[in-house]
């Protein structure tokens, strides 16, 4: 039954072993030790090939339905996409594995110091106050209690000023060396923190989504109030993305919303494709609704209350009915260190059709209007670099394979060049050239080399990118918010 929702297990600790007698398909091991948060095992799943295999998990939540033990197993070293409610037939209680007590280090400058193990060996963690999970109001309108765009936390030290993390580590996130928690920065959108992870946002509490004439299936977890993370359908409008409790409720709901598209101005429109920009400040509850769909499908970002300082840009497909969301992007309206993304995501029904590639296309060409090189803010997910990677090796060989011989001597490009050709940032040209192991060094100078696989390679890549930017069809400029005081 994947209907019910989890229970949100307070944080702080093990949920201790429960009173009575087991109903008899509750696991045990000898002695009656019982299964709890924490432990781990081997479970029983279907692979691709849809042959049996035993991943080791972590139980990170266990529920009891009308006598029936189910648990929340999150595959250690798998996607996390693939964590699910399982019930006790597909456990191996023979090699449990009990979770492990963190030794306390000694206090420093009067602060408690125990020792931020990783989240997977730990049974259940006291969420951190710098990624907090706020509970949401009763009313389905978002316009107070749903979370908008993140913020970064920086960890940052004395006298130092952090670099962009161009390689899409993880450096960003982790506590400063003295071992305090720094203070959440100001502008961008936050990666959550892996060590500060507690037990409620580790597990997917929203089964299924239907939008539209879609059903979608979350990948993790959103702070939707939790009255309605019970229901097995979560219902919302696809015009303005408000979320309801029942299909009646929907359907009441449409025949009061006038909206046919995304709220904002239509900046781009080419056959079926249309972007909408909005402001985040002018149309914070559509904003905030935006970012609470957004979290089902984007695990390293954490969600925050205020979306002001933020544009949203909407891509859309037209029909009959009116513009249906297909993906969006969001960025900061003034960013210091060039970021021209925050977040970024195609919605899984429109998955694999070249449309990740036609948002990354129209974030640079914003910044091609706005004569600015940018980049998006980093660590990326594992989709988000797999998709720039590709976007930034198609787009430079594009320009690298466009150069003609000067008077029969070797073209001559400088990196500099290439940048400002694709309004690509410098770090990220040179982090795509270093990855297709393009340059070489030679008699004193570098070179890049083009080998016949590779040309060949991005040929056949670019036959099958029907999807393109037409910068034509842009209608877009830009405002100097500097100007404009708080938003």
């Amino acid at each position: 039954d994947r209907s019910a929702a989890p229970e949100q297990a307070a944080p702080g600790g093990q949920v201790p072993p429960e009173t009575g007698a087991p109903p008899l398909n509750q696991p045990r091991l000898p002695g009656s030790v019982e299964i709890v948060e924490g432990c781990r095992l081997p479970v029983l799943r279907k692979n691709q090939e849809n042959e049996d295999e035993w991943p080791l998990a972590e139980i990170l939540s266990v529920k009891d339905i009308a006598g029936r033990k189910l648990y929340y197993v999150h595959y250690i070293d798998f996607n996390k996409r693939l964590d699910e409610w399982v019930t006790p037939d597909r456990l191996d209680v023979k090699k449990l594995q009990f979770p492990k007590k963190e030794a306390k280090t000694p206090t420093k400058n009067g602060l408690p110091g125990s020792r931020p193990g990783s989240p997977e060996r730990e049974g259940v963690r006291a969420a951190s106050p710098a990624t907090p999970v706020p509970s949401l109001p009763d009313s389905a309108e978002a316009s107070q209690g749903s979370n908008g765009t993140a913020r970064r936390l920086i960890p940052s030290q004395p006298g130092r000023k952090r670099k962009a993390n161009c390689g899409g580590g993880d450096e960003d996130s982790q506590d400063s060396s003295d071992g305090v928690p720094t203070a959440p920065r100001m502008t961008g959108s936050l990666v959550s923190d892996r060590s500060h992870d507690d037990i409620v946002t580790r597990m997917k509490n929203i089964d299924c989504i239907e939008l539209g004439r879609h059903r979608l299936k979350p990948w993790y977890f959103s702070p939707y109030p939790q009255e309605l993370t019970a229901l097995p359908i979560l219902y919302l409008c696809e015009f303005c993305l408000k979320y309801l409790k029942s299909l009646k409720c929907l359907q009441r709901h449409l025949t009061k919303c006038n909206l046919r598209h995304p709220p904002g101005n239509e900046i781009y429109r080419k056959g079926t494709i249309s972007f909408f920009e909005i402001d985040g400040r002018k149309n914070k509850t559509y904003s905030q609704n935006l970012c609470l769909l957004a979290k089902c499908f984007l695990d390293h970002k954490t969600l925050y209350y205020d979306t002001d300082p933020f544009l949203f840009y909407v891509m859309t497909e037209y029909d009959a009915k009116g513009f249906h969301i297909v993906g969006y992007f969001s960025k900061e309206k003034e960013s210091t260190e060039d970021y021209n993304v925050a977040c970024i995501l195609t919605l899984p029904p429109y998955q694999r059709r070249g449309y990740g590639k036609l948002l990354i296309e129209f974030s640079y060409e914003l910044s091609k209007v706005e004569g600015k090189t940018g980049t998006p803010e980093k660590p990326l997910s594992d989709l988000g670099l797999l998709s720039y990677r590709s976007y930034w090796s198609q787009t430079i060989l594009e320009i690298l394979m466009e150069l003609k011989p000067d008077n029969g001597e070797r073209p001559q490009i400088t990196i500099n060049e290439i940048s400002e050709l694709t309004s690509v940032k410098k770090e990220d040209v040179i982090s795509t050239l270093q990855y297709l192991n393009l340059i070489n060094y030679y008699k004193g100078q570098y070179i890049l080399t083009l080998s016949e696989d590779i040309v060949e390679g991005h040929e056949r890549a670019m036959h099958k990118r029907h999807l393109r930017i037409d910068p034509k069809c842009l209608h877009f400029t830009p405002k100097d918010w500097s100007k404009r005081g708080k938003w």
